[in-house]
């Protein structure tokens, strides 16, 4: 049982946190109309420890059967395995998993114990759902724990780890390919690792990427689709009132790209998403200088001769308080964003099918009573 920091832990629940200014009733509301539907979307409720799950049918957000799903602790992050067949929620108890059913309805699994003790402030699988990637805040290491895909339980008790530079842990993400597994560490900059699955240990040695201001904070990074290039998501690292930056690594190299970084449109560009086809990039900013109220700022992603630029799209997208996380859904055609103080908890958008790239707003609703404090999303393969 590893020995964890409780201040730690109790300092990245609060980094999520904003003043609540009002309680909401469990609500929706609809802004553009849409027939289309999506796949299944999770959300994490940290206030009322449940895991909430939707999915949009024919333009209507709908609840899945049973829903929402008692979490037995505090929940802190989500994983999809991308079998779609287990959902791993962590929380301040340790990690516990979830049998998915072909409609998306969960049913805890393992006896309702946890398969370890961490309590992982973030957590990745990788593409053969074989290895969970995880930190802890408060930990200065990455650990890899060995899954069997076919019961979502670890095969082995060891789990394999690599020394990190710094232990205040924002996020873990993997690149597609499973190539490399990378951590987010506020002050401490990104770390990325090399990953072979393959291999007993399969962390590589540890190269950081420094911040772009000494006063700046890594709070989250992705890999787009194909592999080319590592965003960055950093505070202080432009110029100007809203001084979140997105940088642009080309990840063979692990150069930065010229003209980066780029204005993210807030202060703290807490979660990048790269769209599937990988032409488009958005930023989730928590919150500008004008409020709490966050927005996502577009990129178009653009490549000559191996070195990538972005181009902002011409407006944001308008969130609710203080979002902190998006996903993609399995059909290509939604994106949702999670508020961790409501107006509302959750949030999905299609792409506007005459400007390319842009988000139209099409269902927003509470995800419990509020305040339900919805810190995480997670959404099936």
């Amino acid at each position: 049982m590893r020995i964890v920091p409780v201040l730690a832990l109790g300092a990245a629940v609060l980094a999520l946190s904003g003043c609540k200014g009002f309680w909401d009733a469990t609500t929706s509301t609809t802004t553009t109309t849409t027939t289309l539907t999506s796949g299944h979307v999770y959300v994490l409720n940290a206030g009322s420890d449940e895991i909430a799950g939707y999915y949009v049918n024919a333009g209507t957000l709908t609840a899945l059967s049973s829903s929402p799903y008692a979490v037995p602790a505090t929940p802190l992050a989500l994983a999809v395995a991308p079998d779609n067949d287990f959902l791993y929620v962590s929380t301040v108890s340790g990690i516990y998993v979830y049998t998915i059913a072909s409609s998306g309805a969960l049913t805890i699994s393992n006896g309702s114990s946890v398969i370890t003790s961490d309590p992982a402030t973030s957590m990745a699988i990788s593409s053969g759902s074989n290895w969970l990637v995880e930190a802890v805040s408060g930990l200065s290491s990455a650990y890899a724990l060995a899954v069997t895909p076919s019961t979502g339980l670890l095969r082995s008790t060891t789990e394999q780890s690599r020394t990190l530079p710094a232990s205040t842990i924002q996020q873990v993400t993997m690149a597609p390919d499973d190539s490399y597994a990378i951590v987010s560490m506020g002050t401490g900059g990104t770390a990325v690792i090399p990953f072979t699955t393959g291999n007993t240990n399969p962390f590589g040695s540890v190269t950081t990427i420094d911040t772009v201001s000494s006063s700046g904070s890594a709070l989250s990074a992705a890999v787009d689709p194909s592999e080319r290039v590592l965003y960055i998501g950093e505070t202080a690292a432009v110029s100007g009132s809203n001084s979140g930056g997105i940088r642009v690594i080309n990840l063979s190299t692990l150069v930065e790209q010229s003209g980066s970084p780029y204005a993210s449109g807030g202060l703290a560009p807490y979660w990048i998403l790269p769209e599937a086809g990988g032409s488009y990039v958005y930023a989730v900013n928590r919150q500008t200088s004008s409020g709490s109220t966050g927005v996502l700022k577009g990129f178009t992603l653009s490549e000559s001769s191996s070195v990538y630029t972005l181009t902002a799209m011409s407006s944001t997208f308008t969130a609710g308080k203080h979002p902190v996380a998006a996903v993609e859904d399995n059909s290509d055609q939604f994106v949702f964003v999670v508020n961790y103080d409501g107006s509302y908890d959750l949030m999905g958008y299609v792409f506007d099918s005459s400007t390319a790239g842009a988000l139209d707003e099409v269902v927003a609703s509470s995800t419990g009573t509020d305040p339900v404090y919805a810190n995480a999303i997670a959404a099936a393969h």
